[in-house]
């Protein structure tokens, strides 16, 4: 049966602000229930097959994942909060804000939003990296990001892991390799020491994690997809003046 609004328990704030505190990272099943994840995922077909109508050869790196077999699957696509209205609603949601709100404060916008696609034993692994090395924020404790899962995402189709506590510690080297700008990542030898643990998801729960929380994702060696929506929350005080890529701050979509 699917799960609806009216149905789904009040979360225990409580212990959600403890975990998040303690280890970097929580996750909260049902925060959506499964046919607004539908949706989710029509909403993302139908502007990935858009999107790679007008792609340009010079930007396929960027949002291609794989050789000749994968030319036509994107691995991710930028700010559907700006781009689609449906996502723009998502971000919106009541029970989402109030989440956010209870772990950085009140005010808050989506400095950035990302989709990322892990298709079918093709999706490639996301190299250990913090978020906080890529946007720069003026106070790490108001940036938090929100992972939605619009499939169930586990160990097999290549869910998140995370180093635990890694968040109290400080914003590690990150480096690029030559032919992947974009792909900042920290060291194998450093991430080795760390304590990764697998964190899933199901199909409209969310991940919410710490811009200081090292995290990477395997590739999907099973016959299902994993797709999900990143939304990068901001408290409204704080600055991004050390970010590592451009952000267009012109995209930033005020919440509360």
């Amino acid at each position: 049966m699917r799960t609806t609004t009216a149905a789904r328990a009040a979360p225990d704030m409580g212990a959600i602000h403890a975990t998040y505190a303690e280890d970097g990272h929580v996750t909260v099943p049902g925060v959506f229930d499964t046919a607004r994840m539908d949706t989710a995922v029509a909403e993302t077909e139908a502007w990935g097959r858009e999107f790679l109508e007008g792609l340009t050869p010079e930007k396929r790196a960027w949002y291609v994942d794989g050789g000749a077999a994968m030319a036509n699957v994107l691995r991710k696509l930028d700010n559907p909060h700006h781009h689609r209205a449906f996502f723009a609603a998502l971000a919106r949601d009541p029970r989402l804000v109030a989440l956010v709100e209870d772990l950085i404060g009140p005010g808050v916008s989506v400095y950035f939003s990302q989709i990322f696609f892990k298709p079918p034993q093709g999706g490639g692994p996301k190299p250990a990296h913090q978020d906080s090395f890529y946007f720069g924020p003026s106070d790490p404790e108001g940036l938090v990001t929100a992972w939605i899962a619009l499939d169930d995402a586990d160990e097999e189709n290549g869910c998140l892991r995370y180093g635990r506590g890694t968040h109290k510690g400080a914003i590690l080297p990150h480096a690029a390799p030559q032919d992947r700008p974009f792909d900042l990542q920290i060291a194998d030898g450093i991430v080795d020491t760390l304590d990764m643990r697998p964190a899933p998801v199901p199909k409209g729960g969310v991940s919410f994690h710490h811009g200081g929380t090292v995290h990477r994702s395997a590739d999907n060696r099973s016959l299902r997809w994993r797709r999900a929506c990143a939304m990068h929350y901001v408290r409204n005080d704080v600055v991004f003046a050390k970010p590592a890529l451009p952000y267009d701050h012109s995209l930033v979509l005020r919440i509360t």
